[in-house]
């Protein structure tokens, strides 16, 4: 079978023509495919982040300090038991162990607060648990008790001195500087 013979110009009409139609066939199945390819790659990323690990460092007072791989919703529960639990020195009211994870999060378990402790980084008990002695105590010991500096420390020792051992924690009112509220303060942190 012999084709006809067609001039350069009709043949570069049917080139055209082919051209056309190939585009606008593209187009008409390219703007449907888009669509469908679009949703799986998002449910694909939503799966991903789903099934994705949280590095997580524990430490403070936990029985194994570390970084550990929890799952992803994962909550600072999970990081604890994963560490081996809280120790005994452990103060669980300071963590929200409800709380979710995210990655690279550090959970600190902190321990309890002894009165000694406290009182050693500022507060206004005094550093020993002991009661001071009144009536031996040097400046130095009276001048930890809260709210006795160095001059209310020399009056007490000036009133013994003067006055003779304290008889009951009750004559610190005696001494200058010293007042009821005072007292009140000091009643259960010394003796005579």
């Amino acid at each position: 079978m012999k084709l006809p013979e067609i001039s350069r110009r009709q043949a570069i009409v049917v080139c055209v023509l082919a051209l056309v139609l190939l585009v606008a066939a593209g187009k008409l199945l390219g703007a449907r495919q888009p669509v469908a390819q679009k949703r799986p790659a998002q449910v694909k990323l939503v799966a991903a982040a789903t099934r994705a690990e949280l590095l997580i460092d524990v430490s403070g007072a936990v029985h194994r300090s570390g970084v550990y791989k929890l799952p992803a919703g994962s909550r600072i529960n999970d990081a604890l038991l994963k560490a081996g639990g809280e120790t005994e020195k452990a103060d669980l009211t300071l963590v929200n162990r409800a709380a979710l994870l995210t990655d690279g999060q550090q959970v600190l378990v902190p321990e309890k607060v002894t009165a000694a402790a406290a009182t050693s980084s500022g507060g206004s008990a005094p550093a020993t648990t002991a009661p001071v002695r009144l009536n031996s105590a040097t400046l130095e010991q009276l001048d930890e008790l809260p709210g006795v500096g160095p001059s209310t420390a020399q009056r007490i020792i000036d009133y013994r001195t003067a006055n003779g051992p304290f008889k009951s924690v009750d004559e610190l009112d005696s001494v200058s500087g010293i007042g009821p509220a005072k007292l009140a303060e000091l009643r259960d942190l010394v003796v005579p």
